[in-house]
């Protein structure tokens, strides 16, 4: 009697199993962020960008690549809207410090940059703040010995990590128009 039962149990789990997961799996809706049915596509075509503002000349040069990246972004290459129905303002900085120092030489070999971008998007129409926040990245780099190389080095890492960051703020843009 018990393996009847127990048959009969383990039938009736099957088919719960196979009404129930089709069920649950239909209202998931996974789809690309930059799907053309969210419209997020069309919306971030509308962004517009305010210059980066920066104390210093190298700020300003993270601050721009970061801009670029952006603009790029959101227009898929055409450029900024001629009439932007959203406006992001962008305040980034970069700093790089060594994370190997030697005492006996009292230099680094290895450090870390970090671009940091605070953001702010408006509806230009109304001023409405649509979402505010930040974003950071951290890029690894090797000291060479020869100063210049060493501050080239630090160039590149700052440019890999503008990249990334803007990555992460055009997501942020585009899941915050998407909605």
């Amino acid at each position: 009697m018990s393996s009847d039962f127990m048959s009969k149990l383990a039938r009736i789990a099957c088919a719960v199993t196979v009404i129930a997961v089709p069920a649950l799996l239909s209202s998931c809706q996974v789809r690309p962020l930059y799907a053309e049915s969210t419209g997020a596509t069309a919306k971030l075509a509308t962004v517009g960008f305010t210059d980066a503002v920066a104390a210093d000349a190298a700020q300003r040069r993270v601050g721009q690549e970061v801009r670029n990246q952006l603009i790029f972004i959101a227009s898929h290459g055409a450029g900024e809207p001629a009439n932007p129905q959203y406006m992001v303002s962008l305040n980034v900085s970069s700093g790089t410090g060594g994370v190997l120092y030697l005492a006996s030489s009292d230099t680094s070999q290895a450090g870390r940059t970090t671009v940091t971008a605070s953001y702010v998007i408006k509806r230009i129409s109304d001023g409405k703040v649509i979402k505010a926040g930040n974003r950071s990245m951290v890029a690894l780099v090797d000291f060479p010995t020869q100063e210049f190389a060493k501050q080239r080095a630090i160039r590149d890492a700052e440019d890999r990590a503008a990249r990334e960051v803007a990555q992460f703020v055009g997501a942020d843009i585009a899941a915050a128009l998407s909605n």
